[in-house]
């Protein structure tokens, strides 16, 4: 890699770490290979393996996590003590179809998909570990900076627990990491100041009754229609329990009831997610909603068993993290290149970091510039602008010096 000159034309001095060309080509071609070989949390096996390839090709020491996929890897020298800046990527798929069409890089693996962007989001670890490696080798890297690929982020209660119990936070002292927003052009990244996210829990119903003939519901429990009262009832007296500020949302994904249209079912099914964006309200959350789902049950005389699974807090972004992060954005690209963005309903495990370190996400901006439709997460058709790999290494980069150089511990 070349160095930077030290200052540009205006004579202001130029922060080093910038994306070399052919590297940049390296990690889109990473990225490519990645999409078209999506694997489902806890199974990135061949992803963990290629991270672990390059990282040793670049004379760094990756260590894999103990359940054989996800890993980290440490740039510098650890010798004083100092708390160190961690870098985080999740590196897992989700079990859904690519529909993309005409996609030279479309996933290869039935019902497997990087829509949510986390094959962007290993390039851009992985490139700034490589341009950070770069820089200590040449004597500019001023303190040692983490990088953690970490599994299973879509699999509740998210598989941040587990790398923090494999000791993934032992010596950090801040994090950092980086989600794709396609409702952000590339080029661009949105910060926000405490809650960025929401927090997310997982809700799966079961509901039973003696079944019997559609001519006759009143000698049965009516299942279909039990089952579509909590549909339609639970989320709308959840939403009377709380302050309505804490945005506490039930959500369906799935109903499954009935076979044939003149028989009473003895058995219903309904899952869905929990969202909050009240870190107070998401703890009263699973005793209000399953109140909820019993009386509606109940008045319906359909029995009722719930499994409700905890799921992740909000992500709340520390306020000189995040302070961290768009300086480190301005100096690359300016103050027109960071916008403030709005709290989600999405979830994140990255959450979990944050209870134990200081750290805040970014949204990275994944549009390309004037496209008008939006290829939302978590759908089948969702692809990135790959600019935004650039623009991930460079922040982080950028973040890692201003980190060593503004920070007294």
């Amino acid at each position: 890699m070349s160095r930077e000159s030290e200052a540009d034309p205006s004579g202001e001095a130029v922060l080093p770490g910038t994306l070399p060309e052919a590297l940049r080509a390296e990690l889109v071609a990473f990225r490519r290979d990645m999409h078209m070989h999506p694997e489902l949390g806890n199974q990135e096996f061949r992803t963990t393996a290629a991270i672990k390839e390059r990282l040793e090709q670049a004379g760094l020491k990756p260590r894999v996590l103990a359940g054989g996929t996800g890993l980290i890897c440490d740039i510098g020298d650890w010798t004083d003590g100092t708390p160190v800046l961690a870098m985080r990527a999740d590196i897992d798929a989700l079990p859904i179809p690519d529909t993309k069409a005409d996609c030279a890089y479309r996933s290869t693996v039935p019902d497997r998909a990087h829509a949510c962007g986390h094959d962007v989001h290993t390039a851009v670890v992985l490139g700034a570990g490589l341009v950070l490696a770069d820089l200590h080798r040449e004597g500019r890297l001023p303190r040692p900076v983490r990088l953690i690929f970490q599994p299973a982020e879509e699999v509740l209660p998210g598989g941040a627990a587990d790398a923090i119990e494999d000791g993934v936070l032992e010596g950090v002292g801040r994090i950092i990491a980086v989600h794709c927003d396609p409702r952000v052009d590339a080029g661009l990244i949105g910060l926000r100041e405490g809650a960025i996210t929401s927090a997310c829990d997982r809700l799966e119903i079961s509901l039973g009754g003696p079944g019997g003939h559609t001519a006759r519901p009143h000698l049965t429990t009516d299942l279909v229609t039990a089952a579509a009262r909590v549909v339609v009832d639970v989320p709308a007296l959840v939403g009377r329990r709380v302050d309505t500020r804490a945005g506490l949302a039930v959500t369906w994904g799935r109903i499954d009831c009935g076979h044939a249209p003149n028989v009473i079912p003895q058995h219903a099914e309904l899952s869905g997610t929990v969202r909050c964006l009240d870190i107070e309200a998401w703890r009263q959350a699973p005793d209000i909603v399953v109140a909820a789902i019993d009386e509606v049950a109940n008045l319906h005389r359909a029995k009722s068993e719930i499994n409700y699974v905890r799921g992740v807090p909000p992500v709340v972004n520390d306020t000189d993290v995040t302070g961290l992060l768009r300086d480190a954005m301005v100096a690359r690209h300016g103050e027109e290149a960071v916008e403030s963005t709005e709290q989600s309903l999405g979830g994140e495990d990255f959450s979990w970091y944050l209870e134990r370190v200081p750290g805040a996400m970014a949204r990275l901006g994944v549009r390309t510039p004037g496209e008008r439709t939006v290829r939302d997460l978590h759908q089948g058709d969702f692809d990135a602008d790959e600019h935004a790999i650039t623009v991930g290494v460079e922040l982080f980069t950028a973040a890692a010096l201003l980190d060593a150089t503004t920070r007294t511990v």
